[in-house]
């Protein structure tokens, strides 16, 4: 019966039909991941994507929470003998956790307060009177109540008015009213700290010393720095509506006119609105906005997120790795096609060494040697310098030959490419890259993941915390469980739209796998090193722990190359093999012959195979499969060149037009590297000559641009930039 209850509230609310919420929730519980819901029962869900999946599962997950908290409150609420069948069956109506609160709040167990104290007293009824504004003189009421707890009529009066304003600022009616003023002209405010406004770390802050602007209007940005200056202690936040006003709609309800016991009444609402109702509201409204603010900087990260996880790979080449430096040098390692580590070197070409010849010749043997087919260089410190001193070697501009008289070369010049190397030094001192080099130290290990995330930034991002990568805005402010919560789910979706080589997918890649997890990624890369490589998808289920289960929710995310049944490189799922089969039999061909003629597949009538449980969104995907077996949805990689005469921020003149890429994207535009070690800015106003929505319509992650320089603030070290008219 909940579970109708709650298929009916959630499709109501999303506006989802409420047999594709029961189907999902039903999907949900018997243990299937997001992905494979989305991927593989089309036919249950009618089609809903991952994020309406997502979705549903947290609105359930929300329901299963105020349905705990309802049984507290009644529980409760019981306990003091004041439930009544019209209460329970109020709350079990409810389902909205601030008015189950609202419904709460009168027995809910509180500290002793002035209104209690004053029940003590016996002073309720007199509350009472006075609240019904019919007696005519109250202070000789009040007097009645005078003895050994209240020694005057003034101090029953007193008593009288604390329960008023409880009882006002308890009620239902009340908190609503002033929620709605909140709501339409709630103010926040920031103010510096005066004993804090001179000092460095007040700085950063000073656009928020003297700063008040409609709450409903506040971006997410600007409330998250004003909260993290509010923790910091540097500045003092509030939020709040026009008081008279509030005050006055309190006071149509609950005063009845301008009589001794009416202006009684208006005084304790002033006071309960001053002393309880309003701060009980401003800190709702406070813990709302933040958590509305909250949301859209972990949507804006996880979409950031996703856009580099699924950042073009160059694939299966062998490159050589550059994390640049002046001082130390830079850090050279060759690795193999598949990510394993050869040889790591140290070159000096820069100040203030300046060994530019002898780097010259390690570059060129190492190159010829390893038969290096692409350079990834690290885009941090030194990095142009290092991509010049690279393409300049490569070039022949340095005349270099070994002692026969000959120049050492590879057969062909290998690509160069620079790439973020944004979390590299994390990984480097990470468990997991000590597990992978316990003999190597942090350099050589980071100067490995520069390398690889140039062959696949995907595989080598999962291994990173993504709140290191540097695609978040204002990450450490947001709640830190959501975040997680919203960036696990990014990563798993980001893995199982790639797919994963069975074979040589790494531990932690296997993880984030629809249904597989720590234990089981282990179990595969222990079994794979035990018995040699997978030829096929069935061999999972030799795998310790890895059960039926497991084996329907991981299969059809898992790629063989060159198996034994060609279906196992593609996303077909094992339970629709027997439908390709017989599709193959239909056309009277091999199922590899299926893949490869696009004749035969024309020829499908796809109806013909349409049953109980496979309809045509399952059959409509196994056609696009048999297309195109095993594609990666991934973009093809493009070099990329910073203008060769602009290196630092000096070099920088307002209108130059300059070639960029976008390494950050936030509510209110978009970060752009133009080369001089401190990115640009393209504020949302300047990046289209229409209005936008959100920076995301405009650009992605790691795309190339051109912007024009529209101002360099050199003390604070700020660019302006714009993309109009580029």
């Amino acid at each position: 019966m909940q579970k109708n209850i709650f298929s009916c509230l959630i499709a109501t609310q999303l506006g989802i039909s409420e047999k594709s919420v029961a189907n999902t929730l039903a999907l949900l519980q018997e243990g299937c991941t997001i992905p494979f819901i989305a991927r593989y029962r089309k036919e249950r869900t009618g089609g809903l994507d991952e994020v309406k999946i997502a979705a549903i599962s947290d609105r359930y997950e929300k329901l299963i929470d105020i349905q705990k908290r309802k049984e507290t409150v009644v529980k409760t609420i019981q306990d003091l003998n004041k439930l009544t069948p019209q209460l329970k069956e109020r709350i079990d109506q409810c389902w909205d956790a601030t008015e189950l609160e609202d419904i709460y709040l009168p027995y809910k167990p509180k500290r002793r307060t002035r209104a209690q104290v004053a029940r003590e007293q016996g002073l309720e009824p007199l509350a009472q009177i006075i609240m019904l504004q019919r007696e005519r003189d109250p202070e000789s009421a009040a007097s009645r109540y005078v003895g050994d707890k209240v020694p005057t009529a003034e101090e029953a009066i007193k008593g009288a008015q604390d329960i008023i304003a409880e009882t006002v600022s308890e009620d239902e009616r009340s908190r609503q009213q002033l929620r709605n003023v909140f709501q339409r002209q709630a103010i926040i405010t920031s103010k510096v700290v005066k004993a804090k406004a001179d000092t460095d770390e007040a700085a950063k802050y000073s656009d928020y010393f003297e700063w008040s602007e409609p709450l409903k209007r506040c971006s997410s940005h600007r409330l998250l720095a004003m909260r993290r200056g509010e923790q910091e202690g540097i500045l003092r936040i509030s939020i709040s509506p026009d008081d008279t006003e509030a005050c006055d709609r309190l006071k149509r309800h609950y005063v009845y006119g301008n009589t001794a016991c009416g202006r009684l009444v208006s005084e304790a609402i002033d006071d309960g609105y001053k002393r309880l109702l309003k701060p009980a509201i401003e800190t709702e409204f406070a813990t709302f906005s933040k958590e509305k603010a909250d949301e859209e900087a972990i949507r804006v990260f996880a979409e950031n997120l996703r856009q580099l996880l699924l950042g073009a790979p160059l694939g299966q080449k062998r490159v050589m790795g550059i994390d640049p430096g002046f001082r130390t040098g830079c850090k050279v390692v060759c690795l193999d096609a598949q990510g394993n580590l050869l040889h790591h070197d140290v070159i000096m070409p820069h100040p203030p060494i300046n060994k530019r010849t002898e780097a010259a010749v390690i570059l060129l043997k190492l190159i010829a040697k390893y038969q290096i087919e692409a350079i990834s260089i690290g885009n941090g410190t030194a990095s142009r310098e290092t991509d010049a001193f690279v393409k300049d070697v490569l070039a022949g501009r340095y005349n270099i030959s070994d002692k026969n008289g000959k120049t050492s070369h590879s057969d062909s010049t290998p690509q160069v490419f620079v790439v973020s190397e944004a979390g590299a030094s994390v990984y480097s001192a990470s468990k997991i890259a000590r597990d992978e080099f316990p003999d190597e130290d942090v350099t050589v290990r980071g100067a490995v993941s520069i390398g690889r995330r140039l062959m696949d930034p995907l595989a080598e991002l999962v291994k990173i915390d993504p709140k290191s990568i540097g695609v978040g805005q204002y990450q450490h402010d947001v709640d830190q469980s959501k975040l997680k919560h919203s960036l696990d789910q990014t990563v798993e979706s980001c893995v199982n739209s790639v797919g994963v080589d069975l074979n040589t997918a790494s531990q932690h890649l296997l993880m984030y796998v629809s249904g597989l997890g720590a234990t089981l990624a282990k179990n595969i890369v222990d079994y794979r090193r035990e018995h040699g490589a997978f030829t096929s998808r069935n061999q999972l289920l030799k795998v310790p722990r890895l059960g039926p289960s497991a084996f329907q929710q991981c299969a059809g995310f898992l790629r063989i190359r060159n198996g034994k049944n060609p279906l196992d490189n593609s996303a077909v799922h094992p339970e629709s093999y027997p439908i390709v089969e017989q599709m193959a039999k239909d056309q009277s061909c091999s199922v590899a012959d299926l893949i490869h003629d696009k004749d035969k597949r024309a020829a499908i009538q796809l109806s013909h195979y349409v049953t109980a449980e496979v309809g045509m969104p399952t059959l409509t995907d196994i056609l696009a499969e048999l297309e195109k077996p095993g594609r990666d949805p991934r973009e093809q990689l493009e070099a990329f060149e910073f203008d060769k005469n602009v290196n630092t921020i000096d070099d920088l003149v307002e209108g130059m037009v300059l070639p960029g890429i976008v390494t950050n994207i936030t509510n209110f535009g978009a970060f752009v590297d133009i080369g001089v070690h401190h990115d640009g800015l393209v504020h949302i106003s300047q990046m289209a000559n229409r209005r936008i929505a959100h920076p995301l319509d405009v650009v992605k992650l790691h795309q190339h641009v051109m912007v024009r320089v529209t101002e360099v603030d050199h003390r604070r070290q700020r660019i302006s930039l714009s993309m109009k008219g580029v």
